[in-house]
């Protein structure tokens, strides 16, 4: 299969906007891969024994997406950079709920074996590092909208740089900045092999 353009994706995505579903139709082929890849991405940062798989992720990715009506797509790169964002929600809210339950979560006690839970705690590091983020957002957007492109999305510099719009030498000045930032965030929270 011939990697898509640009200009196709970027099409296709303002005819979805448009409310041409089949435009969406043809559009989840040209970009599954991509997802499948930053999916890929995403799980290979996740603790041993996760119990949601790649393909779990991109499925709950494309389930969003289809609820995401009111995006002004742009191009390629901005959807992709949203397809990352749902991903990292995706397993934020999924650690978050696994804490949950492990608290009790509203939920009768039944005593199981132990041996058969497959992911008995949330990730700690990864919600660690969620809140971090939040919190580097709220003093500086566009650094954490870089650690968020390049971390979880998986751009490079350059991709980066054309989804801010900004010069790629400021992306790399960002990226160092907000690695240094974060690192001393988990290690003040007291986060595990951060």
């Amino acid at each position: 299969m011939t990697t898509p353009s640009t200009q196709e994706i970027s099409s296709l995505l303002r005819a979805w906007r448009s409310g041409d579903q089949s435009a969406f139709e043809k559009l989840v082929p040209l970009v599954h891969d991509e997802l499948h890849r930053l999916a890929h991405l995403y799980m290979t940062r996740e603790r041993a024994g996760h119990t949601l798989q790649t393909t779990a992720l991109v499925n709950e990715a494309y389930l969003r997406l289809i609820d995401t009506n009111q995006v002004e797509w742009r191009d390629r790169a901005h959807f992709f950079a949203i397809s990352a964002n749902l991903m990292r929600r995706i397993l934020i809210d999924f650690a978050r709920s696994c804490g949950y339950q492990k608290r009790g979560g509203n939920v009768k006690k039944v005593s199981f074996d132990e041996d058969l839970l497959a992911s008995p705690a949330p990730d700690p590091d990864l919600v660690k590092l969620d809140d971090a983020l939040n919190d580097l957002a709220r003093f500086d957007s566009r650094k954490a909208k870089v650690v968020e492109l390049k971390f979880f999305g998986g751009m490079d510099l350059d991709e980066t740089a054309e989804v801010l719009k900004v010069s790629r030498e400021t992306v790399k000045r960002d990226w160092r900045l907000a690695k240094v930032w974060l690192l001393r965030e988990l290690k003040n929270r007291g986060a595990d092999g951060a």
